[in-house]
């Protein structure tokens, strides 16, 4: 297997973990329990009167053998002797390709000690239990307090399953299931990386809260990498750009261009902007058309975008009336209609973006396609912010 394989793999393996740390707090009866991610296992649960530490594993191209489970166990049994008195339980939690009826569902303490509790390293036979100076009756306790389950859920299965209790949780359609999932992603991730163990613990209550609270942060890089762009994108278009009837609002588009795309690209863009957004049809009798910021590209290459436009015959409205000009608000303000042909409206800069909306006295919305960091934050108006990983594929969502 090539070292690129093995990363992908590998990967899928923390998404799985992440995945299932979602899971439990799903199900969790208590809302108040604080669950752990990367405690002292994988996900820790502290319930009022009850301890689980669950290590969670994903061998999707493996084939299940005792000795996968002889480190962790021997690691869970340490922490038992040491730990008698904690009330703890514990859990492996793993999904294997095959080799699940290898392993019985009653252990008893012979086959403890034969498959899991004895190893060779270096050389050396070990054996665990006679290490460890613990008994036949402790190991039968520890037996009541360990729980092993190979047969879990796939990687596709377990997420499935997450979007099935989302849309029941938030009483939601599909793709707003996928909101809440990618928000819940987020904030697994965040959790994550906390040094502080404290600080990677979340109870469900909490973690409902913030998932409704961030809704609108749209989608994050882990869910695009999980369900792939084009389903990335094909969700963006119909939650945001799949109207039957399109309302004659104020609609303005940011957009990062990133380091890749071609002019000829942004043209195309805009276009397609203006195309599918603006409506001044004699016919209309409230005509619009949007606005655009292209942000992350100079001056000089804003004019030339700008003259190319011009010289195709397409006309737009930047606040700039005539040579050496200063920004005039009223004049990018004028109503686009049959008569003047305005097809689009080019907001220059960011402080240009903050005198027109603030200007615009009719209903207003804002789609942020950004990178990362959010280049422009608005709470007082309806701002959505979507999550891309190339400008080019903006197009593939409006």
């Amino acid at each position: 297997m090539s070292q690129t394989r093995e990363a992908v793999d590998t990967i899928k393996g923390y998404y799985y973990q992440f995945d299932y740390f979602i899971l439990k707090l799903l199900d969790e009866d208590n809302k108040e329990a604080l669950i752990c991610i990367e405690g002292m296992e994988d996900i820790d649960i502290e319930n009022v009167d009850l301890k689980k530490s669950i290590q969670c594993k994903y061998y999707a191209k493996t084939e299940y053998n005792h000795s996968i489970l002889k480190k962790p166990i021997r690691l869970m049994l340490e922490h038992y002797i040491s730990n008698k008195k904690s009330n703890l339980k514990y859990y492996i939690y793993g999904y294997y390709k095959s080799g699940q009826n290898k392993l019985t569902n009653d252990i008893d303490i012979s086959f403890l000690k034969e498959k899991f509790l004895t190893y060779t390293e270096n050389g050396k036979n070990h054996k665990v239990f006679e290490e460890l100076k613990i008994s036949d009756s402790e190991l039968e306790e520890f037996l009541l307090s360990l729980s092993i389950d190979i047969n879990a859920m796939s990687y596709e299965e377990q997420e499935k399953t997450i979007l099935t209790k989302m849309k029941k949780i938030f009483n939601c359609d599909d793709n707003l299931a996928n909101y809440y999932y990618s928000n819940a992603l987020s904030i697994v991730k965040e959790l994550s990386t906390k040094s502080n163990i404290n600080d990677r613990k979340i109870n469900p209550n909490q973690f409902l809260k913030r998932i409704k609270e961030t809704k609108d942060k749209v989608f994050n890089s882990l869910f695009i990498y999980k369900k792939g762009i084009e389903q990335y994108c094909k969700f963006i278009k119909e939650e945001y750009f799949s109207p039957f009837n399109i309302s004659p609002y104020e609609r303005i588009f940011l957009i990062e261009c990133d380091e890749i795309i071609s002019d000829v690209e942004i043209k195309s863009l805009i276009y397609e902007i203006s195309k599918k957004w603006g409506n001044i049809s004699q016919r209309n009798d409230k005509p619009y058309c949007p606005y655009i910021l292209l942000y992350n590209i100079n001056e000089n290459r804003l004019k030339k975008i700008k003259t190319a436009m011009q010289l195709e015959g397409h006309i737009f409205s930047d606040g700039y009336d005539f040579k050496d000009a200063d920004f005039y608000i009223n004049s990018i303000l004028k109503q686009a209609n049959y008569k003047n042909r305005i097809e689009f409206k080019i907001i220059n800069n960011i402080n240009e973006l903050s005198e027109i909306i603030k200007k615009i006295d009719k209903t207003k919305e804002i789609y942020q396609f950004y990178r990362e960091p959010l280049f422009y934050k608005n709470d007082k108006e309806q701002h959505r912010t979507i999550k891309i990983t190339r400008t080019e594929d903006i197009i593939n969502m409006i």
